[in-house]
């Protein structure tokens, strides 16, 4: 019970990163600063170990065990919990985000279930390169190109999204649905480069 809640409890964490992430990203009138200062989100739930689903999943193929299972299921509920809350509390506290977030999700509604999930495959691929640069050389130059890259490319990430429809006040059925294709799009694309990888491993 107290590890389960440990979990959720990194996941929250993880989830209040990128909120302020997306409040950055927001507030830059200048795009492409604000992606490259999105990348402070990443660059603290690395360094201090909090749970973030789409930083984790790609790693499952070497962590086939129920606790691994565990941890990413109870850190993407913390995940949603985290970001939904803040981006709410961000909206009542600056409304002028909820005018560039209502913006941002009218956006995404013109696009159709496959042009999301493509999207939401290649910042999967993002997240997993990011991630592992991290790990294996202790190296914050994998986010600081990858974070910027997604968002710049348009790829989409079922984690700031929810952070961008809570602070947009948009809590529908919808809304819903189009997270969890993009949750379901950054699985296949983690997993995918991970497998990958371990093939390119292999032979040598």
């Amino acid at each position: 019970m107290v590890k389960a809640f440990r979990n959720i409890a990194s996941g929250i964490a993880a989830g209040i990163m990128i909120s302020i992430g997306c409040a950055i990203y927001l507030a830059c009138e200048n795009k492409a600063l604000g992606a490259v200062a999105f990348s402070v989100a990443l660059l603290v739930i690395c360094y201090l170990g909090f749970s973030l689903y789409t930083g984790k999943i790609g790693f499952l193929p070497d962590n086939v065990n129920k606790d691994y299972v565990s941890t990413l299921t109870l850190g993407l509920l913390g995940n949603l919990i985290g970001v939904a809350v803040c981006g709410w509390l961000l909206s009542y506290a600056i409304p002028s985000l909820r005018t560039s977030a209502t913006a941002i999700v009218e956006v995404k509604y013109q696009q159709n279930f496959l042009q999301t999930a493509i999207r939401a495959f290649f910042c999967g691929v993002l997240m997993f390169v990011a991630v592992a640069i991290f790990l294996r050389h202790k190296s914050p130059i994998g986010i600081l190109f990858a974070i910027p890259v997604f968002i710049l490319s348009g790829f989409e990430h079922s984690i700031a999204d929810i952070g961008y429809f809570a602070i947009a006040g948009e809590f529908s059925l919808r809304a819903f649905g189009y997270v969890w294709t993009v949750i379901l799009g950054n699985t296949a694309g983690s997993l995918a480069i991970s497998f990958l990888a371990k093939i390119k491993e292999k032979k040598q």
